[in-house]
């Protein structure tokens, strides 16, 4: 008898807490709180987030309806088109609805969804990266057979794969905030829900989110930059042997763009997570996170526009079809 009340009371501690959490509200800051600089800032993010939105729905336009994008390579990119897409609609919403209202108020329920579709949008999006390093790797190592080891069949599952491994990881890292209750301060100085903000807020003992949350990120980070290493250190021990500046210059361009979005999207990401303590700051944190979540997306259309032949042309063509 002892022992079923205790369990019914431990079952509704539980209940209480995760009661608590769900109603508990956080404040999101907003990036100014001069006037005629909101408006600015409002008026700048809005027409990022407008273009992000154009600009790869264009790119996922192209690939569908031209016959001559029907390769490997551009169906990579129009997942990362979707991807870029759906990571900006989860963090610049946010953002200029906190330029509007200076501080908004949002619940810790929408808190935490939030936070999930942002670990689930960037890790997908590394593994997107990294199969497309692969793709490279099997165009420029071996092209005889590329067509028949980057098959339709075996891309999709790469995708696949890509967003099980995100809607895992962000699913193991958001589940037990549920857990967590929150006591004091609720300001998360940032313009959205990201996880290390929520956990830092926490009256809890929160080592044992840290500790997931740092394990699982390293493993992830680091799997998904491994692949892409290997696949370019074998990429340029090939170029190199290559014996016509041409040939060499020809093999490159297919990966220069892919490579400056690798490095872009790895860099700031890194070093937003896994600088030191002492290295911290509210300022340095916006910066870098409206870099990899914000100019990334808006960037990697341009980048891949610019440098290859094959979209612009596709470009050229869906604009006079029209006008």
């Amino acid at each position: 008898m002892y022992d079923a009340d205790r369990s019914r009371s431990g079952i509704a501690r539980g209940l209480s807490v995760e009661n608590h959490s769900a109603q508990y509200y956080f404040s999101l800051h907003g990036l100014s709180n001069y006037l005629h600089f909101q408006i600015f800032l409002f008026s700048l993010f809005l027409l990022i987030y407008l273009f992000t939105l154009v600009g790869n729905g264009m790119i996922m336009l192209a690939v569908r309806t031209s016959p001559h994008l029907q390769s490997p390579m551009y169906f990579f990119l129009s997942h990362l088109s979707f991807l870029d897409m759906c990571y900006s609609s989860v963090t610049v919403p946010s953002m200029l609805e906190t330029i509007i209202e200076k501080q908004k108020t949002i619940s810790a329920g929408e808190c935490f969804t939030q936070s999930f579709f942002i670990l689930l949008s960037a890790t997908t999006e590394v593994f997107i990266l990294s199969s497309m390093a692969y793709d490279r790797h099997s165009a420029v190592c071996q092209p005889l057979h590329y067509m028949e080891l980057m098959n339709i069949s075996f891309c999709r599952k790469l995708v696949a794969t890509a967003w099980i491994i995100g809607f895992f990881y962000a699913l193991t890292n958001t589940l037990p905030l549920l857990r967590l209750q929150f006591c004091g301060s609720n300001v998360i100085r940032h313009f959205s829900c990201e996880l290390p903000s929520i956990i830092s807020l926490s009256c809890n003992d929160t080592l044992t989110n840290q500790m997931l949350f740092f394990l699982s990120g390293g493993a992830v980070g680091l799997i998904s930059l491994f692949l892409t290493v290997l696949s370019y250190i074998y990429i340029i021990s090939t170029i190199l042997k290559i014996n016509s500046t041409e040939g060499r210059y020809k093999a490159f361009s297919t990966c220069s763009s892919h490579l400056t979005v690798v490095i872009l999207f790895y860099g700031t990401g890194y070093f937003c997570y896994l600088r030191p303590s002492s290295a911290t700051s509210v300022i340095l944190d916006t910066i870098l996170s409206i870099q990899y979540s914000i100019l990334t997306p808006l960037l990697n259309p341009i980048i891949y526009s610019l440098q290859n032949k094959e979209m612009k042309a596709a470009f050229r063509k869906m604009l006079r079809l029209k006008s």
